[in-house]
């Protein structure tokens, strides 16, 4: 198996393993949730001008500022160590999460800001520069140019983007709006952090990992044409904190619960197969110790089933939170973009008085 990874993972002339060099891969090395809120709610409170739409209340993916009665802008920045070892496929699943952040919001990249931190006396330069090609090719992709960045000396490899695009203020779509008895939908199956713990561990074959780059270099440029239907009222893109997780942050921010249906979650159909044989990755754990108190997990389901439920995904999908009459021409958007796997998965409720958002699982 190794010999085969070895081909699966590494170019003919990249010997080096990027992965080697980082503790935690992707959207996994993120702080967990319940220390990053703790952290948050330490930070100093700094000028909130009215024209400031999205900012840090609600956790949301992106900041947005309106600039006019047409056009408010939207920015964010994400970057991760590798999740893989070949530098190209790295930097294209790197850029491809970073714009997630504006396709969440409602927007439109407009163009993007390289960050890169590098290990300079450990990784040769053709090797760092095709991250950067990689990052490039997907913004080529989405239209945008990288117009700069900035570049540091560190001991883990570290790429990712500034990104800047525009939404109508009219369009934004947050993750605080959704309203009782929406319907959530799903844009990407899960499992792409139980890919990535096989692939070190060397036990993901060369489908699983194509599997894994298809989902992780899908751009989520269908959220500005989901932003626009007649019923969309919420958004995000499930990425560190696994689905569990990024629906508590929609939960608390609208004051409401939700329901999901196990059964209904599309899966990768790999990583089913590997959670059920153990495979896991150690941020799963950590986020289920964050906000596991805050989820009611049904009797007879499996181990395997909350690991993918808390399972960090890099790259994600988006999760919609509709009224039932837009349920059809949501799926029919996110079909029509090429997520084949997107799906119903479950709704949004009233709490009972007195009780704080949950998140209630059923089989």
């Amino acid at each position: 198996m190794a010999s085969t990874m070895q081909a699966v993972n590494t170019t003919p002339d990249e010997a080096v393993r990027l992965t080697q060099f980082a503790h935690g891969g992707g959207c996994g090395c993120k702080i967990a949730p319940g220390l990053l809120r703790e952290i948050l709610a330490r930070a100093p409170q700094g000028i909130v001008p009215p024209q400031l739409l999205v900012g840090t209340e609600t956790s949301d993916d992106a900041a947005v500022y309106r600039l006019n009665d047409a056009q408010a802008l939207v920015a964010t920045t994400d970057f991760f160590t590798p999740i893989v070892d070949d530098a190209y496929d790295f930097g294209r699943i790197a850029a491809t999460n970073a714009l997630s952040d504006i396709y969440a919001m409602g927007g439109r990249p407009i163009l993007a800001l390289a960050i890169v931190g590098m290990p300079i006396a450990k990784l040769p330069p053709d090797v760092i520069g095709r991250i950067l090609e990689g990052g490039a090719s997907v913004c080529r992709e989405a239209g945008i140019p990288i117009a700069g960045g900035h570049s540091i000396d560190v001991l883990e490899p570290i790429y990712g983007l500034v990104a800047l695009g525009l939404v109508h203020p009219d369009q934004v779509r947050r993750n605080a709006d959704a309203r009782a008895g929406d319907r959530l939908v799903l844009g990407k199956p899960l499992g792409v952090g139980v890919l990535s713990a096989a692939l070190k561990r060397g036990e993901l074959d060369a489908a699983g990992y194509a599997e894994m780059l298809r989902h992780t270099t899908q751009l989520n440029r269908v959220g500005e044409a989901l932003a626009q239907l007649d019923g969309v009222r919420a958004m995000t893109d499930v990425t560190g904190f696994g689905l569990a997780g990024h629906l508590l942050e929609v939960c608390r921010g609208s004051g409401l619960s939700a329901v999901l249906r196990l059964a209904q979650l599309p899966l990768i159909e790999a990583a089913r197969g590997l959670a059920q044989a153990g495979i896991a990755t150690g941020a799963s754990a950590r986020n289920w110790a964050a906000y596991g108190g805050e989820v009611l997990w049904p009797e007879g389901a499996a181990d395997w089933q909350r690991a993918l439920l808390t399972d960090p995904q890099t790259s994600g999908g988006l999760l919609v939170s509709c009224s039932e009459a837009a349920v059809p021409a949501v799926l029919a958007a996110f079909r029509s973009a090429g997520f084949g796997e997107a799906a119903e998965i479950g709704h949004m409720q009233a709490h009972g008085a007195g009780e704080g958002s949950r998140l209630a699982c059923v089989l």
